[in-house]
Parts: structure tokens; sequence; C-alpha cells
């Protein structure tokens, strides 16, 4: 069995995996393989980990004794369907089932290629469908509005602490990164002094090129001017109020703040920024492709969302401003 991180060992230990001898050392050594080959984060292997562990418990319990290998290759589509349907019962969502499913049937895989035999029924079943919600972007006023230090010049903080935080939501706006990719860029990666690029490591640790726009490369700068912390090349670029690494909820308080001086609804977040760039880039005209390369999208249906916020906006400008709409509105 191949070595997990132990942090991750730990945790899916931790986790007490139910099931027989065969079936538990076959988990961790699918855990180990998740961790090593695969390269997924430690929080996805825990998720997969605590999925397969209420999906061995609730076997223990459908088939009156811990589920060896044997037993589990030998399900039929049914006992997965009513493992889903006793989830379905504790309120849980069509997203989170959908996951959990995907951790089975890579566990069953996992089974498959150590020559444990077939497990057909994993593959039977119909992954639930998902409804996803539109992206609810900032008008183009508002975005840049939450970027810009001098939003929040009232606010008794330190001018480089407004700075920094302008400088990260710039970068989201901007530069349509997710708060993580942002705060994992290093000191060295700093789009100062004519950079006008950045290479982001985004999800599933895939590698993209990402263009830097002057405003944002003066708010990194203003940042760095400021900051009262000597930050090695390595180090990250964007450090606490005592030199560490920042946190995500520092930058989420930021924006809560925002929203309150600014009067925006709670559906203006940090990733809010990120959605705003790709709608504004569409409606300006972007090529859908190209967006797709700038968030860092595995599938370009997921860009397409974006098309559907921008056909809604038309919409309600239509709704507006069009006579022929306003006199159906009058009649009615």
């Amino acid at each position: 069995m191949g070595l997990m991180s132990s942090s991750v060992t730990q945790n899916a230990l931790d986790l007490v995996l139910p099931g027989a001898d065969d079936t538990r050392r076959e988990a961790m050594a699918w855990l180990a393989s998740l961790a090593k080959e695969r390269r997924l984060s430690g929080k996805t292997v825990e998720a997969y980990a605590r999925d397969l562990r209420q999906f061995l418990a609730f076997l223990t319990n459908h088939l009156g004794e811990p589920p060896s290998v044997k037993g589990i290759l030998g399900l039929k589509p049914l006992d997965i369907r009513a493992f889903l349907a006793a989830r379905r019962m504790n309120s849980v969502g069509s997203r989170s089932l959908m996951r959990q499913l995907a951790a089975l049937r890579s566990f069953a895989r996992h089974l498959e290629r150590e020559g444990f035999g077939t497990a057909s029924a994993f593959a039977a079943i119909c992954t639930p469908k998902v409804d996803k919600n539109l992206p609810r972007p900032l008008s183009a006023s508002s975005a840049v509005a939450v970027t810009d230090a001098a939003t929040r010049a009232s606010e008794n903080r330190k001018p480089w602490i407004l700075a920094r935080d302008a400088a990260v939501l710039s970068l989201l706006y901007g530069a349509g990164l997710r708060i993580s990719e942002a705060l994992g860029l290093q000191r060295r990666d700093a789009p100062v002094n004519g950079i006008d690029t950045i290479t982001v490591t985004g999800k599933g640790s895939k590698m993209r090129s990402v263009p830097v726009i002057s405003a944002i490369q003066r708010a990194v700068e203003e940042y760095l001017q400021l900051c009262p912390y000597a930050i090695p090349p390595e180090g990250p670029l964007f450090v606490g109020a005592r030199g560490g690494p920042l946190s995500p909820r520092i930058i989420q308080l930021a924006v809560e703040e925002l929203r309150g001086a600014l009067g925006l609804p709670d559906s203006a977040t940090p990733h809010a920024l990120r959605h705003s760039f790709a709608t504004h880039l569409l409606a300006k005209g972007g090529d859908l492709r190209g967006i797709q390369e700038l968030l860092g999208h595995a599938s370009l249906s997921t860009t397409q969302l974006y098309t559907k916020v921008d056909a809604a906006r038309l919409m309600d400008a239509f709704n507006a401003a069009h006579p022929r709409a306003r006199v159906k509105q009058d009649v009615s």
C-alpha cells in the first residue's frame, strides 16, 4: 500500500472505517492512491473517506454483517439505491449525493484494478441531477468600489491592511482568480515592475497563465510598499497582521464590511467578484473559450453558465426599456 501524508492518514484512521479486514485494507490503499497518484487535495480525500465510511456503515446494517470486498462486489443496483434513499431521508442534497456516488465508484474501480472482480452495480446507478445555480455577479460599479481601498478609508484599519485587502480583491475581479489561488501566490509571483502575467495553481493542481492589468499591478505594488514585513521570495505574497499566511476568512470579513458600506446584498462575496469578472468580459464581447481558459474551468459547460446570466441581464434591460415590453406591463 502506498503512503499518504501523515495528516490524511491520521484523519482516515480517525474515521474508524467499518467493514471486514480486507475492505478496510483496500479502503486505506484506495485513499493512499487518491492522495499520491491522483494528487487530490487533503480535504477531498477526507471527504471521500467520510463518504465511504457512511456507505460501509449502511451496508453493515443492510447486509447484517461488516461488508467484505466480495460482499461489496456482489451488491445489486437496488442496494446502492437503498443507500442513496437513506441519505436523502437525512436531508442530504443532490450535490452531496453526486460526490458520494463518485467516491463509491472510485473505490469500486480500485477494487477492479486490484483484480478482485467487477463492480457493475455502481456503474448502473444514474448520477443525481443537480440544478446549477446561476452565478450572481456584482454590477461593474459595485465591483470596482469593492476593490478600491478608499472605500474602506473610514475604517479603523492600518493603511497596509486596507491596501492588502484591495490588492487581493483586485486579483479576484481583475484577473478572475479564486480566493485560494490569490492567497496561494508567492512573493516572487507578484505582478510588479512591469510583470503583466501570473501563473496560478487552480483546482486539481492545474496551472494556468493569467494576464494582469495595470490597475492590479498598482494595487499589489502599493500593498508591498506599505507592508511592514520583509517577505522572502518563496513566502506567501499576502500576509496577515502578524506576518503569517493570510486566512481566506479575513478577506471574507472585509467583503462583509464592504457589503454594509455599499449596501450590497448577501450574494456579494469574494467569489462573486470572480463571477463578475467573467460576466463583464462576456458582456463586452469576450470569447467564451478564452474566458474558460482565464477561469481555469475544466469544462466549457461550466463557463456557459455565464451566457445565461448575460441573457437574463439583457431580458431585464429589454423589459425595463422596450416600448412593447412597457405596453404589455401596463395592460397586465
